[in-house]
């Protein structure tokens, strides 16, 4: 175990403290949309809604998800249950497409579709409708939501599952048929690829699956997905490739010039969030799967998490920046974006305190980042007078501190996940200790 028994349950205590008064207790109940259902989702900096507030499939089920876990870690207090019970309804009576099947991307905030009606559906939305169905069910027992996310993953087998080159297609029409991409798409815009942040969360969503429904097909494709992202996503440097042609040639451009590479970089660069994340998202499969001592899997994020430590992380502030990119005929990455969003500060903590627990004594210090992580988000991130954490790091951009608190990329999941998963591992872990020296 990495620090001491009392450091560790007094940072504990401080990110119980955050997640009390300075999150949950800003968005719930009152994001709850009591006129239409679901949630509002776009806040001013002091919390104020503003905006038409249309909803998206991700904020919806995210915000779903966060209140279904918070009602099983603080059953005392009834609202959450009752936030994640209408946001449930919200899914499947606004959201869920009663012709075609699967989610819509985006209704208006009466619930009627407002979708791109080229890419009215995609891999990624639906995901985050079934890993937000499985916490409901968990946290209420309504066997209802149990079978939407059975539902919705038998509609992503039938229409987004690639049976030849495996994994999922991310852009879906209407009624369930993959986009093709063709000559009248520009060269900049990522709809027909199959990608990694897609993958990463269906990873995440059959996780979550798997464990409220223990089907052999649902095994399959999550285990499928593991390897996947781990030996064939992620590269041999340890970050993920972030598109790919459907039999999974990736998307690159550092054969270009530098201004091709710049002008594509949305969809060819280095995602240290992303792959810090993914650490954690796979080894919480492999743990799923049951494959136990998973060395492979625990090297393969253990190496993703060294070489973000390694090219994208802040040694004075600490914090990891937002973009790389490995030139051509360049020795070392260069830093494209180094601003410091706030959803790859809280994977980024909770991964590197899971590494410190698996290798208290290695040179990259994984504890000692871990705390500094913590740190960071303390003084930069979170914001102690309206609650919440700003989008990026004051240190590198300051002018977000008036920016929206919340918007339809932005909820409570990242931070509130990142978060939990922390503050069970050191309590759990001294527990473990306390006991065994009684």
């Amino acid at each position: 175990m990495s620090g001491t028994a009392a450091e560790r349950l007094q940072i504990a205590a401080e990110m119980q403290r955050s997640v009390k008064t300075e999150l949950l207790n800003k968005w719930y109940p009152q994001s709850v949309d009591s006129v239409y259902g679901g949630f509002i989702t776009t806040f001013t900096y002091d919390f104020k809604p503003t905006g038409a507030q249309d909803k998206f499939i991700v904020t919806q089920a995210r915000h779903t998800w966060s209140t279904a876990i918070a009602a099983q870690l603080y059953p005392d207090q009834t609202y959450f249950i009752q936030c994640s019970r209408q946001g449930f309804f919200f899914l499947r009576d606004k959201m869920w497409d009663k012709t075609y099947g699967g989610f819509y991307n985006l209704v208006d905030r009466q619930g009627n579709d407002k979708s791109n009606p080229k890419i009215p559906k995609d891999a990624y939305g639906n995901a985050f409708g079934i890993y937000a169905l499985c916490a409901y069910y968990k946290a209420s027992g309504d066997t209802a939501a149990l079978n939407l996310a059975r539902k919705t993953f038998l509609w992503l087998e039938a229409h987004s599952h690639d049976p030849v080159y495996k994994g999922y297609y991310q852009h879906l029409k209407r009624d369930g048929t993959r986009v093709i991409r063709d000559e009248s798409i520009p060269s900049t815009a990522d709809i027909g690829y199959k990608d990694q942040n897609s993958s990463i969360h269906l990873l995440e969503a059959l996780t979550a699956l798997y464990e409220v429904w223990p089907d052999a097909l649902v095994r399959e494709r999550l285990q499928e997905m593991l390897y996947l992202i781990r030996d064939k996503i992620t590269t041999s440097k340890g970050y993920l490739t972030l598109f790919f042609k459907p039999d999974w040639t990736p998307v690159s451009f550092r054969d270009s010039s530098e201004a091709s590479i710049l002008k594509h970089k949305y969809l060819d660069h280095v995602s240290f969030g992303h792959d810090v994340e993914t650490a954690y998202l796979m080894l919480e499969a492999s743990h799923a799967l049951g494959l136990k001592d998973d060395q492979v899997t625990l090297a393969a994020g253990k190496k993703m998490l060294d070489h973000a430590l390694a090219n994208g992380w802040d040694p004075v502030l600490g914090g990891f920046y937002d973009e790389g990119y490995y030139f051509k005929g360049r020795d070392t990455i260069s830093i494209l974006l180094d601003s410091k969003n706030w959803w790859a500060q809280a994977e980024g903590m909770n991964t590197l305190l899971m590494m410190a627990d698996y290798f208290p004594d290695d040179p990259m210090h994984y504890y000692e980042r871990f705390k500094q992580e913590w740190k960071y988000i303390q003084t930069y991130i979170i914001d102690h007078v309206y609650g919440d954490w700003y989008e990026e790091g004051l240190d590198k951009e300051p002018q977000r501190k008036t920016a929206l608190k919340g918007h339809i990329w932005k909820a409570t999941y990242h931070q509130f996940r990142a978060l939990t998963n922390c503050i069970n591992r050191l309590e759990a872990n001294n527990k473990s200790n306390r006991h065994e020296k009684q």
